[in-house]
């Protein structure tokens, strides 16, 4: 069983590492580490290649962690074991392997967890919660370092299990670390805003 979630975290993360951002933007002759934030998220890729693009570099980079924990919870039982899994697609996308460990901010991968954590009523629901929040703040770093901060509380409520609390304040502290940028930029008062 070691060696089983041993291989589910390597294919996690390397699966992780998949740069869809980076990848699309190549097949558009555009390299978006150049662009914009210099991202290869959703966002970034919104920006610099239309909005299309960055809603299926979302959609991808969501699946690209959902695939591997989906398949993971078919063969461990454990809440920490899959805490493990579910945390090494989001390594794998701020560290991945094939840029040189410069990769995107893991929003959309922590997304994949959440609502494998949560289900669809209750993802659905933290959905809503977040857009609600964006066209609030306009800001969509600012809405993820606020909205990322209730995760402890939602798995909680759902799991009871410390195991998922503290994948929730670790992905608290991966977020905010991968954002550290943006923070500079928001306490200077020219982080972009998404929504006129």
């Amino acid at each position: 069983m070691q060696n089983l979630l041993i291989l589910f975290i390597v294919i996690g993360y390397l699966s992780g590492s998949i740069p869809f951002g980076y990848l699309i933007g190549k097949l558009k002759n555009i390299d978006v580490r150049k662009q914009g934030s210099g991202n290869i998220g959703g966002t970034n890729v919104a920006r610099t290649l239309g909005f299309k693009y960055g809603v299926l570099v979302g959609v991808l980079d969501i699946l690209k962690a959902i695939i591997p924990i989906y398949i993971a919870g078919r063969y461990l039982t454990q809440d920490w074991q899959m805490a493990l899994v579910s945390i090494s697609p989001v390594i794998g996308h701020i560290f991945p392997v094939w840029l040189k460990f410069k990769g995107g901010k893991g929003v959309a991968t922590v997304a994949a967890t959440i609502f494998m954590i949560l289900g669809l009523k209750y993802s659905l629901i933290f959905l809503a919660i977040w857009i609600l929040a964006l066209f609030t703040l306009k800001i969509m770093s600012l809405t993820n370092l606020i909205i990322i901060l209730s995760l402890p509380i939602l798995f909680w409520m759902q799991t009871k299990s410390n195991a998922y609390v503290m994948l929730a304040f670790v992905y608290i502290l991966l977020i905010w670390w991968a954002h550290r940028e943006n923070i500079k930029r928001l306490r200077q008062g020219i982080e972009p805003k998404i929504i006129k």
